[in-house]
This record gives C-alpha cells, structure tokens and sequence, in this order.
C-alpha cells in the first residue's frame, strides 16, 4: 500500500455495451438498509404528529444518502476486491451502529447516530481519495471537494448530536441541506472549482439496478410489516381482508414502478450521453420521495390491520391517502425526468385520492384502504394498457 494511494487499481473493468453487476456483497450490504427502514416505520408509528413526520423524514433521508454515496462508490470500484469489501463490511457496522440508534435519535442516542453517519460518509470518501488518487485524477479531485463538503455538514451533524434535543433537528437540518445541495452545485470549492456530471462517469445499468434494489427493501418492509401484523390477529373475514388489501397494495407499487418506469429509466441512462446529469436526479434525489411514499403506506397498513372497523382517524387517513399520493407523485417526476412525458394515470390516480380525503373520516380504516388500493391498482392497469398513461403528455 502506498502511502499517498493505492498501488493497485481497484476501479471496476467495463465492457462496452455490458453493464456491470451487482456482486453479492453489495446485496449483503443492502440487508443494514433492510432493518434501518424497519427501524424507520415503527419511528413513524410511534409518533404520527407532524413533529414526528418531519423527524422520520430527516433520518429516512439521512439513511438514503449514506447509502446512495455507497452505491455510487460501488459504479467506480470492483466489490469483488478485498479492500473494497472490506470497506464495505466497515460501512456495514457503522451502518447497524446508526440504524439501532434511530428510535432515540432525538432523544438520548442523537450522538451516536452523529456519529456513525459522519464515519461512513467521511470514511468512505478517503477511502475513495485514497484509491482514486494514483488512478483516476479527475475522480480523485471530485471526491477531494466531496470531502470538504461532508467535513463541514459534519460539523453541524455532530453539534446536533450534542445538543439539546429541541435544537438537534435545526442542526441537523442544516447538515442535511448542505449534502443535499451540494451535488447540485457540482461539489464547489473555492480552491477546486466544481465537477461537471459528464465527469462523472458511472455505469448507468448498474446505478439503476442498485436504486431499483433500495426500492424492493423498502417494499419488503412494507411486506414484513402486514405479514408479522396480521400473524398475531384472529383470522376472520374482516382480519383477512385488511391483510389482503395491504398485500395487494404492495403489489400495485411494485408493479407501477417496475413494469414500466424502471425498465424505461434503465435503457434511458444506459443510452444517455451525460449518465451522470441522469444519475443525480433520476437515481439521487427523486428516489427518496418513492421510499418515504412506501414507509408511510407501510404505517398506514399497520393501523388498518390493527383497527379495520370504525370511523378512520386522521393518522390513518394521512399515511393510507398521503402515502399512496406520495408514492404516486415520486413516479411521476421520475417518469417525467427519464421520458419527458407526464404519464396521465399518476394524475388521474392523484386526482381519485384528493377526491377522497373530504369523505375519507367517514369511512372504515378497512373501507379506506380498500380505496387506495384500487386507486394504485387503477393507476397500475391504465399504464400497462397505455390508455392513456403510458403515451400521454402534459
């Protein structure tokens, strides 16, 4: 190991016209995810208030963007060689370290959650700067400003880990703007200038790929959730058919998503000239909507397989319609983004749902999300027809 960089190169061999895959240990990485999104929902369920929405929110992009620079790093260097792996398993406990943190991340544990946040994201960019630095110099100076940028929302992510808990999400706020703004501008500093997408040359199969795999996590806990749930009821009818309105649900996003979106997104950025301008909208920011949409879908199965019968309450009607429409308006702005087209059926389906939320406490929790999900179940069959959704433009 040489002490300035790496020796060997590490970077991923491409093959014209192939897109790489994804190595097993990047699906063994993706199981932290697995339980931080576990960890994420009964976040939410324990606390609906809008306090605890916008909590659950911060954290779930904090989860997302730790893991998507993971992925990013993965589309430039090979997993299958050791110090890559090895990078990653370390990624993995810092990972567990933050996940099993975020029940109290606002309450007693907020530095521990500080603080693995801040050793993955700044331990993974040296290694980065580390690896790149004798072997790709136009990479090596992007994760050189990449690194500055994380050196000074660390700052304001441990300040909230030691502060008071009525100040952490101000502070933690700010940490969270300047990451999230900083690709925009291109990772600027005043002494490297800023990188342009077309440097960043990843391996638009893979990145698609790999977002898609966060989405099926994130599915799964939706799944995880109505199956341990209704595990622990009384089978009856009415117990049957709230299991069976969250299992078809869960169905229709994943189908709205995959047979469609996807495999359009997929062929776009494999195709796409600059796949890295495609890659930081299509793959970094819009994502975070679909996930957040399938938490609080996953919430909102959760109370109606607890309570089926009655006059919904608010936290119901929120998580079941707002979810539902959330999920929808992130496929819609992907959709929007890769094919330039705005698919019709997200707007008929968001139409449906605002419809509903005037008549929404007068129904049954059972009766309500029975709703959504044909509203999802609706939006999924026009598409695949392609009358009009899939050809339609705005």
């Amino acid at each position: 190991m040489a002490i300035n960089g790496a020796i060997h190169n590490y970077q991923r061999k491409r093959t014209a016209g192939e897109a790489a895959r994804v190595d097993f240990v990047e699906l063994f990485f993706d199981l932290v995810f697995v339980f931080a999104i576990t960890q994420l929902s009964h976040f939410l369920l324990r606390d609906l208030s809008t306090q605890g929405a916008l909590e659950s929110l911060l954290m779930l992009i904090a989860v997302w963007w730790v893991w998507n620079y993971t992925a990013w790093v993965t589309n430039w260097l090979d997993p299958t060689k050791a110090p890559v792996r090895g990078m990653l398993f370390v990624l993995m406990l810092a990972g567990l370290m933050l996940s099993t943190s975020i029940p109290e991340a606002f309450e007693g544990r907020g530095l521990q959650f500080a603080l693995a946040y801040v050793a993955m994201q700044i331990g993974r960019t040296l290694f980065m700067m580390w690896a790149l630095s004798n072997h790709n110099p136009d990479n090596y100076r992007n994760f050189v400003r990449i690194g500055l940028w994380l050196a000074l929302s660390g700052v304001y992510w441990i300040a909230g880990g030691i502060a008071a808990p009525e100040d952490r999400f101000a502070l933690w706020g700010i940490a969270l703007a300047i990451e999230l703004v900083s690709p925009a501008l291109g990772f600027w500093t005043p002494w490297h200038g800023a990188s342009s997408t077309a440097d960043w040359d990843v391996d638009g199969g893979h990145m698609a790929e790999r977002s898609a795999l966060f989405i099926i996590i994130a599915l799964g806990e939706s799944i995880l959730v109505s199956g341990a749930t209704f595990a622990e009821l009384e089978w009856n009818w009415i117990n049957v058919a709230a299991f069976l309105t969250t299992f078809f649900a869960s169905v229709a996003m994943w189908l709205i998503y995959f047979n469609v979106g996807q495999e359009v997104a997929h062929h776009k950025i494999a195709e796409a000239a600059d796949r890295g301008r495609i890659a930081r909208v299509a793959y970094t920011y819009i994502p975070v909507m679909l996930v957040a949409g399938i938490i609080v879908v996953a919430v909102s199965d959760e109370l109606v397989l607890a309570h089926p019968l009655g006059h919904a309450e608010a936290a119901v009607i929120w998580t079941s319609v707002g979810g539902s429409a959330l999920y929808l308006v992130g496929n819609l702005l992907f959709k929007r983004y890769v094919t330039g087209r705005t698919p019709l059926s997200h707007l008929i389906g968001l139409v449906i749902l605002a419809a509903m939320v005037p008549f929404a406490s007068h129904m049954s929790p059972l009766l309500l999300g029975a709703a959504t999900t044909a509203v999802m179940v609706l939006v999924t069959v026009l598409e695949l027809r392609g009358q009009p959704g899939r050809h339609s433009t705005t």
